[in-house]
């Protein structure tokens, strides 16, 4: 099993984002140090928590600062973007990582983010529809960039007849060939983002909030994804994302989970957000249980993986066995407070637990 990062960021409001961008770019430097295998960054654009707007450029400047590590979008939410452009972008740090680049995508966007492009309340779009267009578009752009006008109800541009005589044309594709490795998030119970993974065979992606019963869904709708292409799934290609936190003795670890800054961001955003949009079921062992039992103390026990070395090690262990394999766990980010016992948390994962991990 592999060993990588994801980070949306989490900063609370307020905080000040020329500090926190290092601070995020530190900790993306320090885990190549350890070895890690990939960091992935989120997108959002109205998301004080989470305030990077430009993964792009983020890992531009990582890439400058690091050796090994693979960084990729985590994810570009496609309704937000136009195609044309956006093929473009992506094609171009492809170039300027040299292979150390991942495209995560995903069909959905933060809420606000949706209400800044005009696709909220009575004029709500079909993501799915619009994420199969704009992959299907910039593809074709990638591959057979054909002259003329690109339409549906969403975008409208035009690619313009070559002229070699002055070098106008659309030219620009990916270093990697045919494109940089797709990842694609899933969140939902036997999610159909994931099921289309499964058929293109690219990178299935399950997020860190929901219990290990409702990974197996995942799975299965890569697998049924896959049956639809006459393929077969690929188990290492599948990442796993999981609140991680390992001290010297699980009390300790514990305490500072509850009373640090994974219950922070907990208690003051994911534990206000979900319920604002019908989603805190997802977080839910049995769906009959009451809101008011989840929280941070119930993820604890049975959502986060918390303790110490040999108890983080068994805990990896029993949750790989269960889902029957995966490739790459992604250890979650968050705000490196107390400075030491996170990179000791980290540390321990990448150089005493992994090991241990069958």
């Amino acid at each position: 099993m592999d060993l990588g990062f994801f980070t949306m960021p989490l900063h609370p409001p307020g905080a000040n984002m020329t500090e926190t961008l290092k601070s995020d770019l530190h900790q993306i430097v320090k885990l190549d140090e350890l070895g890690y295998s990939e960091a992935w960054i989120g997108e959002h654009f109205t998301a004080q928590w989470e305030n990077i707007p430009s993964p792009e450029l983020f890992i531009a400047q990582a890439l400058a600062l690091t050796k090994n590590i693979k960084l990729g979008t985590g994810v570009t939410c496609m309704p937000n973007h136009n195609p044309f452009v956006l093929a473009h972008r992506i094609a171009q740090l492809d170039h300027m990582a040299e292979g150390r680049f991942y495209w995560g995508i995903g069909t959905g966007s933060f809420p606000g983010d949706m209400e800044v492009f005009g696709y909220s309340g009575e004029n709500a779009i079909d993501n799915r529809a619009y994420t199969q267009a704009s992959l299907e578009t910039i593809l074709q752009i990638w591959d057979d960039p054909k002259p003329g006008v690109y339409e549906t109800e969403w975008w409208k541009f035009t690619i313009p007849e070559p002229q070699d005589d002055i070098g106008l044309r659309t030219h620009v594709t990916p270093y990697q060939k045919p494109h940089p490795p797709i990842g694609v998030a899933g969140i939902s119970p036997n999610s159909s983002t994931l099921k289309m993974a499964g058929r293109r065979g690219w990178i299935p992606m399950s997020i860190n909030l929901v219990p290990s019963g409702l990974l197996k869904s995942h799975w299965d709708a890569v697998e049924d994804g896959a049956a639809e292409a006459g393929i077969t799934p690929d188990r290492s290609i599948w990442r796993v994302a999981r609140e991680v936190f390992i001290a010297e003795t699980t009390a300790e670890a514990r305490r500072q989970v509850l009373d640090g800054t994974i219950g922070r961001d907990f208690e003051g955003y994911f534990l206000k957000l979900l319920p604002k949009h019908d989603m805190l079921g997802l977080l839910k062992v049995d769906p009959n249980m009451p809101d008011s039992d989840v929280t941070v103390e119930y993820l604890l026990d049975n959502v986060f993986i918390v303790g110490s070395v040999d108890e983080v090690a068994q805990k990896l262990n029993d949750l790989n066995g269960e889902l029957g394999g995966f490739g790459t766990l992604l250890a979650m980010g968050h705000e490196w407070e107390p400075y030491d016992a996170w990179l000791g948390s980290m540390t321990m994962l990448k150089k005493e637990v992994m090991p241990k991990v069958a």
